[in-house]
């Protein structure tokens, strides 16, 4: 499982609970201390409150700061670390964590970018892709997996979600499989009838 693209993962406001799940929410994953995991989270962004973004400020002293923004000095991965924004988005104060590989020289600041983006669309909308990324992030891990030995072998190693299938009972399906009804099932009920975005 290949990733490394910038993408919203989460589309609530994380609390302190949700927020320290989301930190590592691949921890499931089959040979998880082997290869380079960097792409798995490099990339990825949701939104913490200020009690949040303020409690992550004062847990450790920073890397750094500058702007609207500071990097935890505890890395993840080799290159890849916690950065926490600050960004007034239509005249309001918002919160974001995100994972940032520092190995590219600009990546804090095209994250802030694309937030920045993201979040001034002028209605709301969720990609097919961000809601498949809600579903996993909020989905407890008794809930979610990888498909293993089980599966046919161009499915192992995928993410798997449980689901409710009427008649049939309650089903593991791959994550990226989920039929437009089944997302909208897994959904909580204000982001079920968002209007879908192309992504850019």
């Amino acid at each position: 499982m290949t990733l490394s693209q910038i993408r919203k993962v989460y589309q609530q406001i994380a609390d302190r609970r949700q927020m320290f799940r989301m930190f590592d929410r691949h921890a499931q994953r089959p040979n998880r201390f082997e290869g380079d995991s960097g792409p798995l989270y490099s990339g990825e962004w949701f939104e913490v409150g200020r009690a949040e973004h303020d409690y992550m400020l004062e847990i450790l002293p920073p890397l750094w700061m500058r702007d609207e923004m500071f990097a935890l000095r505890e890395f993840l991965t080799d290159s890849i670390t916690s950065v926490f924004y600050t960004l007034r988005i239509d005249g309001r104060v918002r919160y974001f964590h995100a994972y940032c590989d520092l190995s590219v020289s600009r990546s804090p600041v095209e994250m802030r970018g694309a937030i920045a983006l993201r979040e001034s669309w002028p209605a709301k909308a969720m990609t097919h892709e961000e809601c498949i990324e809600h579903i996993w992030s909020a989905s407890h891990d008794e809930y979610r997996g990888y498909a293993s030995e089980r599966w046919m072998p161009e499915h192992r190693g995928r993410r798997t979600v449980l689901i409710y299938s009427g008649h049939q009972g309650t089903t593991l399906k791959l994550l990226e499989d989920l039929s437009d009804d089944e997302i909208a099932a897994k959904l909580p009920v204000h982001l079920r009838h968002l209007p879908e975005r192309i992504a850019a």
